[in-house]
């Protein structure tokens, strides 16, 4: 749901009159500067300034016009969230000045552990300062790793090391620094171990998967939510960290094929936007090295894309899309295969991380769910029912099934579409539900 009223001030934003693109949440260019500086400025850092602010956002509620209080109530849930966690995380740390030992760690100490003075930070406002960077990290964690799970963990792994060296952090421009060099290393880490390695999806007997090439099969590719990106203005200075195109997941399956160095340098450079010496700083290496790491990882890249840009971007959709992905959800609600199969483009994809069932090609597809949505057929699924969402900057269907003899609609499935030129749908990514709290859908209607 998007507000019509300014994002800053609360008043009315003038009609898109049937433009295209990205949905303007500031009446004018003074209330988005003025937006900016308050994050940047005057927004709480300390745990006292975020009780306030919370306070202040309580006393600012009003039930009408609904949308203004829709905006109202999502700031003040994201800050009551915000504050649970930095409580969270100020508890963990002062149990423990962290048990975990570096033992577990393959990466220099010096990497980690630079020198500083004495920090005066508590566990508390070391909680609200690592908090405030908490989600633009999780994202930078998801693009090394493919994984919304491991993203959350590789989080809490950075703010232990973090809590380790925490005579670190003594301006905030240095700790969002420092951050992102913890932060990579606990993914190259992590990566080490797992040695993860995209494979081929293999053909399951007895099943027809199309005549269309085999596609890669990641395991471990899970959605990302667009609610939990970090807020950034199109002409702010962290554009790059929330870019919809580098959380697409046709970049992030790509990403996957790069070894993790190399995959750290690019996205380091690349997206975050880093300098080659600091590239280089973050991840022990020569700036030689650094750029070498980068033009080995920049082709390989490219091969893995479905071809031009242009081809693949899905950017803001379109009002088309979003009819598409509502017919989508009421054809599969009716059983109707026919609107369905009108919705699909002839070469669309079907996967489902990760289990191995896939399928190239429209005829393919439809063989598939022609059974699943006859009533008369014993490979009857069930009656659907779905809820609209958002992941990786494309839209997504939460799927409930209500099983032949059951009252109850569970989670089942969350459909991430991405579609072509001609807005039909060409490629469906299907994941399991344990996911769906983390995109505010329920786990059961």
């Amino acid at each position: 749901m998007v507000a019509q009223v300014c994002a800053s001030c609360g008043k009315q934003l003038p009609a898109r009159a049937g433009r295209s693109g990205r949905s303007s949440v500031y009446c004018s260019a003074a209330c988005r500067q003025k937006a900016y500086r308050e994050r940047r400025g005057t927004a709480p850092s300390g745990v006292e300034a975020l009780i306030e602010e919370i306070a202040r956002q309580v006393g600012d509620l009003t039930p009408q016009p609904p949308s203004v209080l829709y905006s109202g109530v999502t700031d003040l849930s994201a800050s009551v969230a915000r504050l649970r966690r930095v409580a969270r995380i100020a508890r963990e740390s002062a149990k423990e000045s962290v048990t975990k030992t570096a033992k577990d760690s393959v990466t220099a100490a010096s990497v980690t552990k630079p020198p500083a003075a004495p920090s005066l930070l508590t566990e508390t406002d070391f909680a609200a300062l690592t908090e405030s960077h908490r989600r633009e990290i999780q994202v930078h964690c998801y693009r090394m790793t493919g994984s919304y799970d491991d993203a959350e963990d590789l989080v809490q792994e950075t703010f232990l090391r973090a809590w380790r060296a925490r005579d670190a952090f003594e301006r905030r421009a240095g700790a969002r620094t420092w951050l992102y060099r913890i932060a990579t290393n606990a993914c190259l880490d992590f990566q080490r171990r797992t040695a993860r390695r995209p494979q081929r999806y293999e053909p399951v007997p007895g099943m027809n998967h199309g005549t269309g090439e085999a596609p890669d099969r990641i395991t471990w590719l899970q959605p990302y939510p667009d609610d939990e990106l970090p807020a950034a203005e199109e002409d702010g200075p962290d554009v790059a960290a929330v870019s919809r195109e580098t959380l697409e997941l046709v970049f992030l399956a790509a990403l996957q094929h790069l070894p993790p160095r190399q995959r750290a340098v690019l996205i380091l450079r690349d997206v975050l936007g880093l300098t080659a010496a600091e590239t280089a700083e973050a991840l022990g290496l020569t700036v030689a090295s650094a750029n070498s790491a980068l033009q080995r990882a920049r082709p390989t890249l490219r091969d893995r894309l479905p071809g031009p840009r242009a081809d693949w971007s899905a950017g803001e959709p379109t009002q088309a899309q979003r009819a598409a992905l509502q017919s989508y959800m009421t054809a599969a609600e009716r059983l109707d295969l026919d609107a369905m199969t009108d919705l699909l483009s002839k070469d669309v994809r079907l996967t489902m991380p990760p289990n191995p069932f896939w399928f190239t090609g429209r005829d393919a597809l439809v063989d598939f769910l022609r059974p699943t949505l006859d009533p008369a057929s014993p490979m009857f699924f069930g009656h659907w029912r779905h809820l609209p969402a958002r992941a990786n900057g494309q839209l997504a269907a939460g799927g409930y099934v209500r099983r032949p003899g059951t009252h109850v609609h569970r989670a089942q499935v969350l459909d991430v579409l991405r579609f072509d030129a001609d807005d039909r749908i060409v490629e469906i990514t299907s994941f399991e539900p344990h996911l769906f709290p983390a995109f505010g859908l329920p786990l059961k209607l």
